[in-house]
């Protein structure tokens, strides 16, 4: 893999951030790759625009700021109008079809991918602060960016105490994932 760059977006609190120190960490320490991570949100944090972009190369990274992604995760409307721009052409939408519509012009060749995450969270796992679980476990189906052993260990050893809410998430979200893989391709 040479650089892959993965914007992550939502509103405070929904999070974002954790799903990308998680895709980071995992590449890093779980898939051996090298990795940058920055974060950014609105003064008002909670509540307000954010975003989380991650770099993964194989080799090391010589420039940290996403210039532009290869994959987009949108967890929320406001957040997807503002950051969508710079999306690569041919690249990779993944939305939270509850919370998102896709909007505007997308840049050629982007795949759309619409994962019910707030959905399953809230009714099959029984709580909605899993959505960013359940978007990671489909992200990580669908852009194979991540292996899934490596993500299982790392959420594994990073949270003993909710093991089995992040893992019935993380299940549900590659089941997801692969769904929408499969719609795809139709």
């Amino acid at each position: 893999m040479s650089r892959y760059e993965i914007r992550i977006a939502g509103f405070g609190g929904q999070g974002v951030v954790t799903m990308a120190v998680v895709v980071g960490e995992t590449a890093a320490l779980n898939d051996n790759k090298y990795v940058v991570q920055t974060q950014s949100y609105g003064p008002e944090a909670r509540g307000g625009a954010s975003k989380s972009e991650i770099v993964i190369s194989d080799e090391e990274i010589d420039y940290p700021k996403v210039m532009a992604p290869d994959v987009f995760v949108a967890l929320s409307r406001a957040a997807y109008l503002e950051y969508i721009h710079g999306l690569k052409e041919d690249g990779v939408l993944i939305i939270d079809e509850d919370m998102v519509g896709v909007e505007g012009k997308l840049p050629k060749g982007v795949k759309v991918y619409k994962i019910p995450a707030t959905k399953i969270a809230d009714k099959e796992v029984g709580n909605k602060q899993a959505t960013n679980m359940v978007m990671l476990g489909a992200f990580t189906v669908i852009t194979r960016a991540l292996s899934i052993g490596g993500l299982r260990a790392r959420i594994e050893e990073k949270w003993p105490k909710f093991l089995k809410t992040n893992m019935l998430a993380l299940e549900l979200g590659i089941r997801a994932g692969e769904e929408a893989l499969a719609k795809n391709d139709d």
